[in-house]
């Protein structure tokens, strides 16, 4: 069984390691294998620390935690930081290791996302997803629509990201259809 619970910053290794893991494995091809192999348990570790202790940036995140407490899965957001866009939430992270893939771990940590969204007054949410991931179409079966896209560096590649956006974030909790 698979428990969803917020995140805490003695979460911090776990969610590096996931971090790491599900990098190598999923954008293999797709940005430089220099970049990969550079990535570290140690950097994530300490980056996902500083972002859970920052109560000044408004992020949060959950994890998906198995019965013998591994980290298999987290989620990261925000109130989006763009002007325009201040009544948005953003989702800045999405990571489930591939074992626990397409078993409804990543449905799950949206839904929790999603909730706390609304809770804090946000309606709407976007993720930038890079074109080539083949998780790409998680987000469309969510409902994601396509909104646009941009070029980002990484490893010293450019990197085309897609954005999709949910207008309506009752959507990804079943809050609407458990009030119909």
């Amino acid at each position: 069984m698979i428990v969803i619970r917020e995140a805490c910053r003695s979460d911090a290794a776990g969610i590096g390691r996931v971090h790491v893991d599900t990098w190598r494995s999923t954008y293999g091809g797709i940005v430089p294998e220099e970049h990969l192999a550079n990535l570290s348990y140690g950097k994530a570790e300490q980056a996902a620390e500083r972002r859970l202790g920052d109560s000044q940036s408004g992020y949060f995140a959950f994890v998906a935690v198995t019965d013998d407490g591994r980290i298999v899965g987290f989620a990261g957001a925000r109130q989006a930081s763009e002007e325009a866009a201040a009544s948005r939430g953003a989702l800045e992270a999405l990571y489930v290791v591939e074992a626990y893939q397409a078993l409804g771990v990543g449905r799950q940590l949206v839904s929790a996302v999603a909730r706390r969204l609304i809770q804090m007054g946000i309606r709407s949410m976007i993720v930038w997803v890079l074109k080539d991931n083949a998780c790409r179409g998680f987000y469309e079966h969510l409902g994601g629509r396509q909104l646009g896209s941009q070029t980002i560096a990484i490893g010293g590649r450019e990197c085309e990201e897609v954005a999709y956006g949910w207008d309506d974030l009752m959507v990804l909790t079943g809050m609407r259809d458990e009030a119909a």
